[in-house]
């Protein structure tokens, strides 16, 4: 089976293989200077189409969490969040670094890539975001 970013085309193709290679890149409008997430081809803040590529600071906010509690015999509890970047832009993802329940509205968090190629996916460390 392919990667992840095998099925995606464009922006969002661009978005997986730079994550897979390890970097964390979001798009900024070159019209009205906003950034934007998820990686698209027109800015949905003015319509402008022309997006450039930049890597954010990577430090954020909890926006929203909830803690999932799969079957007992399915694993760990995880938590699941919105994260607000200090660019603008709100993703969703997890914070690996502290038991899933420990994730508060209003943490500050910094990314990072986790895994390579096809697995890889933006997670956020708790108390790294000031």
């Amino acid at each position: 089976m392919g990667s992840l970013s095998e099925a995606k085309v464009g922006p969002e193709k661009f978005y997986f293989d730079s994550l897979g290679s390890g970097r964390f890149l979001i798009q900024r409008c070159d019209t009205c200077g906003l950034a934007v997430f998820y990686p698209r081809s027109v800015c949905p803040h003015c319509g402008g189409e022309s997006l450039g590529w930049f890597e954010p600071t990577g430090k954020g906010t909890v926006y929203a969490t909830t803690t999932v509690h799969p079957a007992k015999d399915a694993g760990q509890s995880y938590n699941v969040c919105l994260v607000d970047l200090d660019e603008g832009v709100r993703l969703m993802s997890r914070v690996v670094d502290v038991p899933a329940a420990s994730v508060r509205i209003g943490m500050r968090v910094t990314a990072r890539v986790e895994g390579a190629g096809g697995d890889a996916k933006v997670v956020f460390e708790s108390g790294r975001g000031d």
